[in-house]
């Protein structure tokens, strides 16, 4: 996602416009080995699943949330990466590094 802003300079007679550009950078994670992942409308296996991921596929978490207790591969918690508008997965399908939370909170 990339931020753009424009804004005009007062230079004595002259304007000068600069623009500035903001990135953010999520990083990709890979869903565990050999699992099709539930993406679910929010965070819990209480909430419709949206869509499947399919095997070797990678995430992109742009924040996480605490959710429903989920016991899978990485362990047992209840964060929840939100990967896209209205689509989360159980952080313990995604190989992210560590037991804690990776990125900002929802």
């Amino acid at each position: 996602m990339s931020v753009d802003q424009t804004q005009d300079i007062a230079g004595g007679d002259e304007k000068a416009t600069v623009e500035v550009m903001a990135a953010t950078t999520a990083a990709s994670y890979p869903v565990a080995p050999g699992y099709r992942l539930n993406v679910r409308s929010g965070p819990g296996t209480g909430y419709s699943v949206v869509r499947v991921l399919s095997e070797g596929a990678e995430v992109r978490i742009n924040c996480q949330t605490p959710g429903t207790w989920v016991s899978g591969p990485y362990g047992t918690s209840n964060i929840w990466d939100n990967i896209g508008s209205g689509q989360y997965v159980s952080d313990t399908y995604v190989r992210t590094g560590s037991d804690g939370y990776v990125a900002a909170r929802c």
